[in-house]
């Protein structure tokens, strides 16, 4: 099998499969390979926090360039390929069927065309068996085919999640531009939380960060909000074993801290608060709407200790936002230095001059993708004093 994941995180995903029991685990480009039974197959669905999709492949190929020798076509041999595949062990000529490509290669450039003659060579495969065509279904599928071209190298797959698994389905509202749950939980995973502090995030938009940060402390699996998965409609679909794993509450864990969230937007604590509910984690979390350089932690009406403290920020990708940027980042560094002294903050942007004004050395750098952008991922830790001071007393 193969888990689907953003640039960045496949170490992370690598280390959920592990601990999940999955076997012969091994690291590819935004994407991590290993072998299980059925139960893992659903399992992998229903807990992974930050994979995209799970694929199953079923047949890989090498395509050849054509030459004078060779008179048939790349996209002639992708077709033959795809049309050799024994689709009777999949579907039936009743299933509805999607196919989503990728193309990576300089032999086969248009992505559309390839997803027309896979649809051939599967339609074609049963006009040959049984004298009739299943249908190209695009909205809700039966059967969900992925077709993967890395230059020569062709892989076939079916794709056991469906919709992608960063909508986990708590999301009743949203703000501009929401943080990926992948990506937060991601994040929340690369810093080391798993619900033993206190965790804040003073620009919660709305609440992705807080609600994965409480699914964890929590250990409650990111697919239980889901209202179906592909794997639920395949021919061989194990209802009693898809019940016992989804109905299995035995890894769930007490969460003793607290996590708080904020926004100067009055909007994004709206919708935040929304799919905090919906997400059923309001126990855990507490929203207030407060400007950042207005937060005074003793006004706050909260007992925050050492929390872990998250932060996404806009990124202000125009032109006319930047000097707006380096004055907020400005401010959020004066937040940090001042009223979070002991804990740990970590700050996604791709605005990388504005990163500057934090005026705190990270720690910690690392890369990511939030959409189309390369972020930086920085880790601050925030020294009660001067770090000089607090270096040279541990020396001492």
């Amino acid at each position: 099998m193969i888990a689907k994941t953003l640039k960045g995180l496949e170490e992370v995903l690598a280390q959920e499969l592990t601990e999940l029991g999955a076997d012969e685990v091994q690291i590819q480009r935004r994407a991590v390979s290993f072998r299980g039974d059925k139960a893992m197959l659903y399992s992998a669905n229903l807990w992974l926090r930050t994979a995209l999709r799970v694929l199953i492949p079923i047949k890989t190929g090498k395509l050849k360039i054509q030459n004078s020798k060779l008179k048939i076509t790349p996209e002639e041999q992708l077709y033959e390929l795809v049309k050799r595949i024994p689709w009777a062990d999949y579907m039936t000529a009743d299933t509805g069927f999607a196919i989503d490509t990728t193309v990576y290669s300089d032999m086969l450039r248009n992505s559309r065309f390839v997803t027309y003659r896979v649809k051939d060579a599967v339609a074609d495969y049963w006009q040959e068996r049984e004298g009739r065509r299943p249908n190209v279904k695009v909205t809700d599928p039966d059967l969900r085919i992925n077709v993967h071209v890395s230059q020569d190298q062709v892989t076939v797959s079916l794709d056991s999640s469906g919709e992608s698994l960063h909508k986990r389905g708590y999301r009743v509202a949203t703000t501009e531009a929401p943080l990926s749950e992948v990506l937060a939980a991601g994040m929340l995973l690369m810093a080391g939380w798993n619900g033993q502090s206190d965790l804040y995030d003073p620009m919660c938009g709305s609440g992705t960060i807080p609600i994965e940060a409480a699914l964890i402390a929590l250990n409650i699996p990111p697919g239980l909000f889901r209202k179906e998965f592909a794997f639920e409609r395949w021919p061989d679909f194990d209802a009693d074993l898809w019940d016992e794993l989804y109905n299995d509450d035995s890894r769930e864990r007490t969460f003793d801290h607290m996590i708080y969230a904020s926004d100067a937007s009055f909007y994004a604590i709206q919708q935040a608060e929304k799919n905090i509910k919906s997400a059923g984690v309001q126990k855990y979390v507490t929203l207030k709407q407060i400007r950042l350089e207005e937060l005074k932690i003793k006004n706050y009406e909260l007992k925050i200790e050492s929390p872990l403290v998250m932060i996404n920020p806009p990124y202000g990708e125009r032109l006319a936002q930047q000097k707006d940027m380096l004055d907020l980042y400005g401010k959020i560094g004066t937040a940090l230095k001042h009223q979070f002294a002991g804990a740990t903050a970590w700050i996604i942007s791709s605005n990388t001059e504005a990163m500057k004004q934090i005026g705190l050395k990270p720690s910690k750098k690392m890369h990511l993708l939030n959409g189309e952008l390369d972020c930086q991922f920085n880790k601050y830790d925030l020294f009660a004093g001067s770090r000089k001071q607090i270096v040279k007393s541990l020396k001492s």
